[in-house]
């Protein structure tokens, strides 16, 4: 396992990170989630994602649970807040009760004193940004949080966030948790270039695109059967990504990733981390062994002649 730095920051993480939104506290009784979370532990995985939102506070609870008993200065937990918990007027967004409420119930979930990367979902219009961060700035003062990011963030809101923390002299926001894959290159015009101008690192999900860049599901057969793809609770965000069209794309790429000895999968992951920006890649897995797969693209890199192959299969 390689390990990056976030943005320009001290902290460094693994360049494969374990997230649970589709899995923790959902799919996965608390022995599965355990046993896969204990063998990231051992294949050098430090950093693993989750939200309060995810499955109401079950991910985190499972992820804290499973989490017990392994040295915890070798992990570093990221978490997030923003959307509704409950009917509750306060119980959403980035005001200063939320943001402390929402940090006290993840630290009780997650059974630790603090977190290592407290993140904000999205951006809250309708509060001030100041309110925001001082809320977060203090709370690192507390020693509940030690660092923060952002997630979905735009370029304008971006830059705004770090120069009022540096204007206020609070701690300003040392990451990004964008989506960001062959399919989704949006982040490349303006997320990318001000981040790293401004010293943020990107932690990114959906890297594989809800799973169909690993190469499961084929042109013109049916989803298999347990996939998220064939569920209909949990493939709403797949959009036009399962189209023949689509799913061509990813075969050609699968010969790409043939010729170099490798897995679509570890090819498409470590197309993500060719960027220099990109601090990990956040994957989920129902499975030791699709851990295991994704680990595999960790220090992989290739020169340019491999990306022009990619980039042609995706044209």
């Amino acid at each position: 396992m390689q390990y990056r730095k976030i943005g320009q920051w001290g902290i460094r993480i693994s360049e494969i990170g374990l997230g649970g939104w589709m899995t923790h506290g959902r799919s996965l009784n608390d022995d599965t989630t355990a046993s896969i979370v204990h063998r990231a532990r051992d294949l050098g995985v430090t950093f693993f994602d989750t939200a309060d939102a995810y499955n109401g506070g079950e991910a985190e609870r499972a992820l804290g649970e499973a989490l017990q008993g392994r040295h915890r200065p070798d992990v570093v937990l990221a978490t997030k807040c923003f959307f509704p918990m409950s009917d509750s007027p306060n119980d959403r967004g980035l005001g200063r009760k939320h943001i402390f409420e929402s940090v006290n119930a993840s630290l009780r979930r997650l059974q630790t004193d603090y977190i290592d990367l407290m993140q904000f979902h999205r951006y809250d219009a309708d509060t001030p940004l100041e309110e925001t961060v001082r809320a977060i700035d203090d709370l690192i003062r507390q020693g509940k949080v030690l660092y923060w990011g952002i997630s979905d963030w735009s370029p304008a809101q971006i830059a705004e966030v770090v120069g009022l923390a540096r204007q206020t002299g609070a701690c300003p926001p040392i990451s990004n948790q964008p989506q960001y894959n062959l399919f989704n290159r949006s982040i490349e015009d303006g997320v990318l270039p001000t981040s790293e101008r401004l010293g943020l690192g990107q932690v990114i999900y959906s890297p594989l695109a809800q799973g169909v860049l690993t190469g499961k599901y084929r042109p013109g057969a049916a989803l298999p059967e347990g996939s998220r793809g064939a569920d209909a609770t949990s493939n709403m965000w797949m959009g036009g990504m399962l189209q023949d069209e689509n799913l061509q794309r990813v075969v050609r790429l699968e010969g790409v990733a043939k010729e170099l000895g490798i897995t679509v999968t570890q090819l498409s992951l470590a197309w993500i981390l060719r960027q220099p920006g990109v601090s990990s890649v956040i994957v989920g897995a129902t499975r030791p062994e699709q851990l295991e797969e994704s680990v595999g693209a960790s220090g992989l890199t290739y020169g340019q002649d491999v990306w022009d192959q990619v980039n042609a299969a995706f044209a």
